[in-house]
């Protein structure tokens, strides 16, 4: 049964919504967090920055290994140790404790994150990709709203340690779900090709359409990152609002434009693939500079329904990349080194982006006020739009 691509696509999409879930729990508890262990802003954005250094300085690691062995295994591991690092961070007592279970995470995430993208390409033909990848990358949204939700409702019910060790133990499950599946890239006796040398590393740095990808990727993921973790409290600040209620909010306009934006975006980009292959530079481009209007009517909205509402507008049109972006990568790099392909991706667009935003922008906020140090984000999305723009440059008609 696990050669059947949908079987395949659906227990890794299942596995993406726990990571996200496991990511965003965090954030959710932020306000509860504070108090307790006696923390301040910037001290609370590093504990997201943290996990961020570790999952970004781990994945080329994940990635070279993986073009070596058994993906499967890879996968399984990864989710195994992200779920009990996220158990031992309700076992915490201090925040030095927290702060290396949050780090565990990042090392469970690289090995799942290097693979599961071309795993799951590798099955299905190019002109649906963005489509496939799009659906899988709904789970960011979605997981991360269940992230929000279940953080804010658990963590203001029973305590934030319950929060993590309520979303850590299903992902036990899947790591079992992983150890099952058969890597696409093994012949009939479960051999793997001969992997790749060094000099098929380097040229990924060669390669312009991966390069753009990278930086948009790194812009966009800068701005992401640090609304992921401060627009809860910002809610909570501004409009005076509970714990469980800015979750609950957040989480719902994140699911809801999330799911909508990312299947929107892997569709508009391969419908656009037939008459231009420059088409998922392109969605993705306009996607991003679209949103920038959006994200500040947000910030300096009148009321908070008014807020929700262009938060919800800002969110649809960032998430329109995660299709076209990811099947980018996959076309424009060679099946050998797909592993390492997206663990250099991620290196770059966590160490370029939301490994420094949460604490950069809680650094700000700290010196001035939560809305300015969230604005630190728009300029980023303007960014991302001029890389994706120089992208088509090397794209083909």
């Amino acid at each position: 049964m696990n050669a059947n691509p949908y079987y395949v696509l659906a227990v890794l999409f299942l596995v993406n919504l726990l990571n996200y879930i496991d990511r965003q729990v965090l954030y959710a508890v932020f306000p509860l967090i504070k108090p307790d262990l006696m923390l301040s802003d910037t001290q609370l954005g590093a504990l997201a920055s943290s996990f961020m250094v570790v999952y970004m300085c781990a994945a080329p690691f994940a990635g070279w290994f993986g073009d070596r062995s058994n993906r499967s295994r890879w996968l399984a591991g990864g989710v195994g140790i992200w779920s009990l690092a996220t158990v031992f961070s309700g076992l915490s007592k201090t925040y030095a404790q927290l702060l290396g279970a949050r780090s565990l995470v990042g090392i469970g995430e690289a090995c799942y994150g290097s693979i599961s993208p071309s795993f799951i390409a590798e099955r299905f033909k190019l002109d649906t990709r963005a489509r496939v990848l799009g659906f899988f990358s709904m789970a960011i949204p979605v997981g991360s709203a269940l992230g929000y939700v279940l953080g804010g409702q658990l963590g203001e019910r029973y305590g934030w340690r319950t929060a993590f060790f309520m979303v850590g133990v299903p992902g036990l499950a899947a790591a079992f779900l992983c150890s099952l599946l058969k890597d696409p890239r093994s012949d009939a006796a479960g051999r793997k090709p001969a992997p790749p040398g060094w000099s098929a590393y380097a040229g990924l740095l060669k390669n312009r359409i991966f390069v753009a990808d990278t930086l948009a990727g790194a812009a966009m993921t800068f701005a992401v990152g640090g609304l992921a973790a401060w627009m809860p409290s910002y809610f909570v600040r501004t409009w005076n609002v509970s714990v469980g209620q800015a979750g609950l909010w957040f989480g719902g306009v994140t699911v809801a434009a999330g799911a909508l934006g990312s299947l929107t975006g892997g569709w508009v980009g391969d419908w656009a693939l037939r008459y231009t292959k420059k088409s998922y530079f392109l969605v993705t481009g306009v996607g991003f500079l679209a949103c920038i209007p959006f994200g500040a009517a947000t910030l300096w909205a009148p009321d908070c329904r008014t807020a929700l509402l262009f938060l919800f507008c800002a969110e649809f049109l960032i998430f329109m990349n995660n299709g076209p972006l990811n099947a980018l990568l996959v076309d424009c790099t060679p099946v050998a080194i797909r592993s390492m392909a997206f663990a250099v991706n991620i290196f770059f667009i966590h160490a370029l982006g939301d490994a420094l935003s949460p604490t950069l922008i809680g650094w700000v906020s700290d010196k001035t006020d939560l809305r300015t140090g969230i604005a630190l984000a728009l300029g980023a999305m303007f960014l991302a739009s001029l890389f994706c723009l120089w992208g088509t440059r090397y794209m083909e008609d």
